[in-house]
């Protein structure tokens, strides 16, 4: 146990290196390929996202590290169920701050990002 809780912190300081850097490949060494990214979309309703397209948009954003904004990112929580797991993160790209639940699970051997489901807020 004490070995996933290890990884998956240092899935998480990757996963927020990534956003920091706004790095796609970097993202996309953490997710699943049939992952997707879920949220609220601009109707109201769940807009669901393939991670394929959602690193594309990711591609397009301007890095907070190429704006000089200071980080500002921690994990909240990081639940294990054998081969499941669940953390619970706090970031901010400018101008939003987001919190996203990351479910994971260990893929032969490696811990993924199987499902992100996040909000934001200006």
């Amino acid at each position: 146990m004490d070995t996933d809780v290890r990884a998956l912190r240092t899935l998480a300081q990757t996963y927020f290196d990534a956003a920091y850097e706004m790095d796609a490949e970097k993202f996309a060494s953490l997710f699943h390929p049939s992952s997707s990214v879920t949220k609220i979309a601009d109707d109201g309703d769940v807009g669901v996202t393939p991670v394929a397209m959602w690193l594309a948009a990711v591609r397009d954003t301007k890095a907070p590290k190429q704006q000089g904004v200071e980080r500002d990112d921690k994990i909240l929580s990081i639940d294990v169920e054998r081969d499941l797991a669940l953390l619970k993160v706090k970031l901010r790209v400018p101008p939003r701050h987001f919190t996203d639940l990351l479910s994971c699970l260990k893929v032969n051997g490696t811990w993924k990002i199987v499902q992100k489901v996040m909000t934001s807020k200006t």
